[in-house]
């Protein structure tokens, strides 16, 4: 069988959550979000786990979940660090954190050399996204430049503890990506989505929307727009920008328009879940408890 690799991204720290997200437990028996991420991902065929994190973190993440993700797939270990940059340039005084998400999928760039999927570790995405990705992975009709992502209906992605970001997608006749719209201060409202344009004005937003919860499926090649994109990202930051990053989304999104590459947009009709706020936490753990209540899950993953 052909090896297919989930990407998760867990460099992060969640700094509106005020602590490490990605370990925080949720399930019955301590499990956090990535271990049903994982759990869903090889039930779907995937049998590599490759997780980006700071190099900081790696004995707790090792204690916490590697060393019983390893009895289920081959997992290995990627560090994102701030001064891992193109050659020639140097990090801007005062810039703390590294780069963002599109600098950590490139550090996977000599342990990944078959098609994979990237999700975040804090974020539930539901079977159905696994299961869609991975068939387009496998799919011998695809060609090297054909990429995929989850489409998620925005209605079972917002939060009720707070205002989210959300990458409002558009998408054509043909299912395919046309643009994202990175939109903030997206809340709920009685019958759609509130959030604010740049002038600072309410905007109404469908709840029907097609969102992207970065979780994608790339082929290889992906790794040489993105190693080409980051030296143009490094020539055109200035000293200035220490906080700027160079984001995947916009990556994809730029390649889309340059006619480089084409997405087909899998609609999962999944609802997602994760840890934005604190307060988010005890609908994570409810949600668990009516999924594995309803059988999708047993109710220790691990026993």
């Amino acid at each position: 069988m052909a090896t297919t690799t989930l990407v998760i991204m867990a460099a992060g720290m969640g700094s509106r959550f005020g602590g490490i997200k990605q370990l925080e437990p949720v399930g019955p028996n301590g499990e956090i979000i990535m271990d049903y991420s994982i759990y869903d991902a090889i039930c779907a065929g995937f049998n590599k786990i490759v997780v980006i994190i700071r190099k900081d973190l790696e004995k707790d993440f090792k204690e916490v979940i590697g060393n019983r993700i390893e009895k289920q797939a081959k997992v290995e270990y990627v560090f994102q660090e701030l001064d891992d940059i193109p050659e020639g340039f140097s990090v801007p005084t005062g810039r703390t954190k590294p780069w963002g998400t599109g600098q950590a999928v490139l550090c996977c760039k000599e342990l990944v050399k078959e098609n994979f999927a990237v999700i975040n570790a804090d974020d539930y995405y539901g079977k159905e996204a696994f299961r869609l990705i991975y068939k387009f992975l496998n799919d011998p009709d695809y060609n090297d430049n054909d990429y995929c992502m989850a489409g998620f209906i925005l209605g079972n992605t917002l939060s009720e503890n707070g205002a989210v970001t959300r990458g409002i997608c558009k998408v054509d006749e043909t299912g395919k990506l046309v643009d994202i719209v990175e939109t903030g201060g997206i809340v709920p409202a009685e019958d759609h989505a509130e959030a604010k344009d740049s002038n600072g004005n309410k905007i109404a937003i469908d709840l029907n929307s097609v969102v992207s919860m970065n979780m994608w499926g790339f082929k290889p090649g992906l790794f040489d727009f993105l190693e080409k994109g980051f030296v143009e990202f490094m020539t055109n930051l200035g000293q200035d920008d220490i906080k700027k990053e160079y984001l995947l989304p916009t990556v994809v999104g730029d390649l889309v328009k340059a006619g480089k590459v084409q997405v087909s947009v899998l609609k999962s009709n999944d609802r997602w879940f994760g840890v934005t706020y604190k307060e988010d936490k005890d609908d994570v753990v409810n949600s668990i408890k009516a999924l594995i209540e309803k059988g999708e899950y047993p109710a220790s993953l691990y026993a």
